[in-house]
């Protein structure tokens, strides 16, 4: 039975796709952008231990060499998130598809569908093939929320079952993507183009890192992409916020409204006509 590996179960969110959505996080990603809003996603826990002393709720625990996790007396607290120098978690369970469906199924009446996020949850293929199929039984859309780097035209099965992909373009530029993110965007933007042909595309989202990226370049391209793809499709324009961001690997700063504002009517006049600022 296919299990994945999930850092989190979020019953309901409105931000995640249209409608109410339940979000799945799952852990691990091949990405190490250097503004990683959830850096504990990034990596598999390697079982060090050292989360063990930081709880004072004694939750965790070390047996037969692998991390234990009790959920029950767990206060999520996070020192063991602040503890960890893996970029990794010890908060996270391998379940299966029946047992991600059972919470699923606790609020199916008051959502419209699943997105499954990350990490890099297309790295998860098989688990969200079999998710997908079950979710998709009651009536519930299934949606992916990837960093575009795992070549979906390759995955038949997962593309046919799945409703949507929402999609980080981070860097137009593949030398800038690579020093953001460890990869170039190559496959990234050939996973756009194909997405955006079958209609499967449902929004790119770019983030905007003062400093750091070339930030007017990228949605002036961007943008220019999309429209010639499809002007319809939206294309949210993020601005970076050093929330959970891992200290001293970046030096940057919220951009102002100003900036914000003259990248959407650069959008907007390269003929994107669905463009959403955050």
């Amino acid at each position: 039975m296919s299990r994945g590996l999930v850092n989190k179960i979020l019953l309901f969110s409105s931000v995640d796709g249209p409608g109410n959505r339940t979000v799945i996080f799952l852990q691990g990603c091949n990405f190490d952008c250097l503004y990683c809003h959830n850096p504990e996603t990034i990596n598999i826990c390697n079982n060090c231990g050292v989360c063990i002393n930081s709880c004072p709720y004694n939750a965790i625990s070390l047996e037969n060499g692998n991390i234990i996790w009790n959920e029950k007396v767990c206060k999520q607290c996070d020192m063991c998130l602040k503890s960890c120098k893996n970029n990794s978690l010890p908060k996270t369970s391998y379940m299966s598809v029946d047992e991600v469906f059972k919470e699923i199924n606790k609020v199916k009446s008051f959502i419209s569908g699943i997105t499954v996020s990350g990490g890099e949850c297309t790295l998860q293929s098989e688990f969200l093939i079999s998710l997908f199929k079950k979710v998709k039984s009651i009536g519930l859309t299934a949606f992916v929320d990837t960093n575009g780097s795992v070549p979906l035209y390759n995955k038949k099965e997962l593309v046919d079952i799945m409703d949507m992909a929402m999609v980080d373009v981070k860097s137009y530029d593949p030398k800038e993507h690579n020093m953001l993110t460890g990869m170039d965007n190559n496959v990234v933007l050939e996973n756009v183009k194909y997405l955006a042909s079958i209609n499967k595309l449902y929004e790119i989202r770019t983030v905007i890192v003062p400093e750091l990226l070339n930030n007017y370049y990228n949605v002036d391209m961007i943008s220019k992409l999309l429209s010639s793809l499809n002007p319809n499709i939206r294309y949210k324009i993020i601005k970076y916020r050093p929330i959970g961001v891992r200290e001293g690997i970046i030096n940057s700063y919220v951009p102002s409204d100003e900036m914000m504002n003259e990248l959407l009517d650069i959008a907007g006049k390269n003929g994107c006509k669905n463009i959403i600022l955050v």
